[in-house]
């Protein structure tokens, strides 16, 4: 089924690219789902602890459509009002999951979302769809936005182990270009070591900044030494830390 682009979704205000991580500073793709909701549980109050409560016992009862929209996707809607922007995340991950989205599921959701909505598909798929190719197209698209937060997300492990290597070279690049922390790589170690055409990439980046008089990100510097290729030499007038002077 072909499925349009998404509408490119405007950054929210201070979004900074740095770890997208829930109020608990668990991070959503990464936290097994009954932790996340353990964790959850504990830190909100007793009206949010009863709505996610039911939320997530309607997702079980009724997964999948059942109408022109299921129940569990109105919840997704709400879940920013009844928990507060920092759970939000977490609360949407654990109803998709309790709701056993699949991919097609989750590319309506991804697709018919919110930019919030979509963050919270692109969290799930490692619990959801761990396997399964059909969700790449999610993460491609959310690659081609200029939100911050989506670029970060679609980064996780789902991305870390579907992306071919030119895509995955391609998006850590795109990190470098949006400042989105190099961190928010799921393997960037094990993906990036010893990767020659990753260097030359990068190499290649921190030469054009140089001739630019831009400084060149610290965390260039971090994943060149992975790839085994020469280190690239600062240019004066800029710091270590990737800070103009």
């Amino acid at each position: 089924m072909n499925h349009p682009r998404a509408t490119p979704a405007t950054p929210e205000a201070g979004t900074t690219g740095r770890p997208a991580a829930t109020g608990d500073g668990t991070t959503p793709a990464l936290t097994p789902p009954a932790e996340l909701r353990a964790r959850l549980a504990g830190l909100l109050g007793g009206a949010a602890r009863a709505w996610l409560d039911q939320a997530l016992d309607e997702a079980a009862a009724h997964p999948g459509t059942h109408g022109p929209i299921s129940v569990w996707e109105l919840r997704l809607a709400e879940a920013g009002r009844r928990c507060g922007s920092a759970h939000a995340d977490a609360a949407r991950v654990l109803i998709l999951h309790a709701a056993h989205a699949d991919a097609d599921a989750l590319t309506r959701v991804y697709y018919q979302g919110t930019a919030d909505e979509r963050r919270a598909v692109l969290h799930v798929l490692p619990h959801l769809v761990p396997d399964s190719p059909d969700a790449l197209p999610l993460v491609e698209d959310a690659l081609r936005t200029n939100d911050t937060r989506l670029v970060a997300a679609a980064l996780g492990p789902y991305g870390a182990r579907h992306l071919d290597a030119h895509a995955w070279r391609h998006a850590v690049l795109k990190c470098l270009f949006t400042g989105v922390g190099l961190d928010q790589v799921a393997d960037l170690a094990p993906r990036a070591r010893d990767d020659a055409e990753l260097g030359r990439m990068l190499g290649d980046y921190a030469e054009e900044r140089r001739a630019a008089g831009r400084p060149v990100p610290e965390d260039l510097h971090r994943v060149l030494a992975l790839t085994g290729a020469a280190p690239a030499t600062p240019a004066h007038g800029t710091d270590p830390h990737g800070k103009e002077s």
